[in-house]
């Protein structure tokens, strides 16, 4: 059987879409681009939300990328067959453009032709959403299904748990699928065995999303006036779905299992485990230091799970007697593997191998921190053993993971009171959900007049800070929700009382002029020519948009804009703080030019 690798599947789909008239963008950065409903970037579509509800894109309506996307749900997962928290998502959108039957036929035709991914038609099977109060049963892509060839008996209508995606957030733009399967050599688990019983039958790899409806904050799904289709094939999902065996045993691991090997004292075979969770997750935080957002390890947000990857990854390989500073060569193994891909990994490999450098260092003192807080507990044991809630303040105050305590106990002949402990544990992860539920609650980033408003002010706020503080001054990511706006920006230094007054001013100058916003579209290559500052330009395509505000600010940009600065009202700065290391962070407001009177 011929064995696929990941650089032949990524070639031959951004081949076959470009070849169905796709224009190829690039990857958008893991970190989502004001948006406050996630973290990370999840999914393909996370970018093109604004393209989604109707603003043009500079590429056209037919497009297609590979999309780097993390998830860290099931972190704790990581080390079994099927859990990783980087993977890369190949995609097709089509932006009112075509629909149900040529995005159905080109699957169909990708999946199953012998110029393309050539798998056997008897081992396709697929489904369809069966229909329910917010939508009808999606009879059409049946009977195209069937139409192509497609085996009726393989063909599965279920409900919206099933087949149907979105939104990302609490709102947003979303539909009915259909998605696909390969047929494994298993046998069906009984009469009703289908791709929802999750037997293992049916391995999942393609799925189209119709997104024809929104979902407003009232739970109402009404049409949206630009049907879409979105699609996701997951490169990892497909080549498990090809080749066999799991993503592991695939090209895009082994290269660094054999970094880890030569440092390591332990066979993977007796160790499959902590090769994996060392692997993906030193894989994850490459490609978050990788970016050009300039993420760091902190106690927040992304860097919090950054550092969470880190930490736990060195716990892992400290079992495969991996000694301190073996994450930074496993690192650079991972560049290796995908600098290609996204050269961004390459130009930013110093940054990466220093941030990982540093922040296995200070794991090194807490763990040493943790010892002694054990050896404290040791002497002072309740009921002749450690109990539970000590137990996790190792864990969630010292950063002391509950195996080495464990070990430790074990050594000295110690109980531990384990079921106290998982108990404290998952009220922490409740209460942890909870909140990250409640952060972002908002909803995928809309285009709402104040929303529009706000991210029109990042563009006069970017301009702005370069005035007052000299060209050192880039953006470094930013979160709009319908309230407030928050700027990241590289500096090395605290802002002074007198330059956060003199930014302020400026930007108020600038809405107070009340000039009309304009873009235009052009190469990315006239852009730079023209002067615009671009922002994260490997996200771009070739075509990029140029909004300009007068003489104050010409960005390259996508998403929501006002129609004139004096629609903004007045901005106020509300605080400056550091985010990571020399990056400084902004928030502000829009208030009513009406609430002011």
């Amino acid at each position: 059987m011929k064995l696929y690798t990941s650089e032949e599947i990524r070639a031959k789909y951004i081949q076959f879409f470009q070849e169905k008239g796709h224009a190829v963008i690039s990857s958008a950065s893991v970190i989502p681009d004001n948006d406050p409903t996630v973290l990370f970037t999840t999914a393909g579509m996370h970018p093109l939300v604004p393209y989604l509800l109707g603003e043009k894109h500079p590429s056209g309506t037919r497009l297609t990328n590979v999309q780097k996307c993390i998830r860290t749900v099931d972190i704790d997962e990581v080390g079994d067959d099927t859990h990783c928290t980087f993977f890369e998502m190949m995609g097709n959108w089509s932006l009112g453009d075509y629909f149900k039957h040529e995005s159905i036929s080109w699957s169909w035709e990708f999946v199953t032709s012998p110029n393309w991914l050539d798998i056997p038609k008897h081992k396709i099977a697929v489904t369809v959403f069966e229909g329910d109060d917010d939508a009808p049963r999606d009879q059409e892509s049946y009977e195209i299904w069937c139409a192509l060839g497609q085996c009726e008996e393989e063909i599965f209508f279920l409900p919206k748990a099933d087949n149907w995606w979105g939104p990302a957030g609490q709102t947003g733009p979303c539909g009915p699928d259909t998605e696909i399967f390969i047929i494994s050599d298993k046998e069906r688990c009984g009469p009703t065995c289908s791709p929802a019983c999750g037997c293992g039958r049916y391995v999942e790899f393609w799925n189209i999303v119709f997104m024809k409806y929104n979902k407003t904050a009232e739970g109402k799904f009404e049409p949206l006036d630009q049907k879409n289709v979105d699609t996701g094939m997951g490169l990892e999902r497909v080549l498990v779905a090809l080749n066999g065996g799991t993503v592991y045993d695939s090209d895009l691991f082994t290269t660094i299992f054999s970094r880890i090997e030569e440092l390591s004292e332990t066979a993977y075979e007796n160790q499959p485990k902590a090769y994996r969770v060392v692997a993906d997750h030193t894989r994850t935080a490459v490609f978050i230091l990788g970016d050009n957002y300039g993420i760091t390890p902190s106690n927040v947000d992304q860097g919090y799970v950054l550092r969470r990857l880190i930490r736990r990854a060195v716990r892992f390989a400290m079992q495969l007697s991996i000694q301190e500073g073996g994450l930074a060569d496993i690192a650079s193994a991972v560049i290796d593997k995908y600098e290609l891909i996204y050269p961004e990994l390459q130009s930013n490999r110093d940054k990466i191998i220093r941030e990982l450098q540093a922040e296995e260092a200070r794991f090194q003192k807490t763990l040493a921190q943790g010892l002694r807080e054990f050896d404290k507990l040791s002497i002072s044991l309740v009921n002749g053993q450690i109990d539970g809630a000590a137990a996790f303040k190792l864990y969630d105050t010292y950063g002391f993971p509950i195996e080495l305590t464990m070990e430790l106990a074990t050594e000295r002949s110690i109980a531990i009171d384990l079921e106290g402990y998982l108990e404290k544990f998952q009220k922490h992860r409740e209460l942890s959900q909870a909140g990250a539920a409640q952060k972002f609650k908002g909803g995928l980033a809309d285009n709402s007049a104040q929303t529009a408003n706000l991210h029109t002010a990042t563009h006069l706020l970017h301009a702005a800070l370069r005035k007052v503080l000299g060209d050192e001054v880039a953006q470094k990511g930013s979160n709009i929700t319908a309230e407030r706006l928050r700027f990241d920006f590289s500096f090395h230094r605290k802002m002074t009382e007198e330059e956060i007054v003199a930014t302020e001013r400026l930007v108020n100058e600038a809405i107070a002029e009340g000039v009309g916003i304009t873009f235009e579209e052009m190469t990315l290559e006239d852009a730079r020519r023209t002067g615009a500052i671009g922002l994260f330009e490997s996200k771009y395509g070739q075509m990029v948009k140029v909004y300009t505000m007068g003489k104050f600010s010409k960005e390259i940009c996508g998403g929501p804009h006002a129609v004139n600065t004096a629609d903004l009202g007045t901005f106020k700065i509300v605080k400056e703080e550091s985010s990571s290391s020399s990056v400084r962070r902004i928030k502000a407001v829009l208030e009513s030019t009406d609430a002011l009177r």
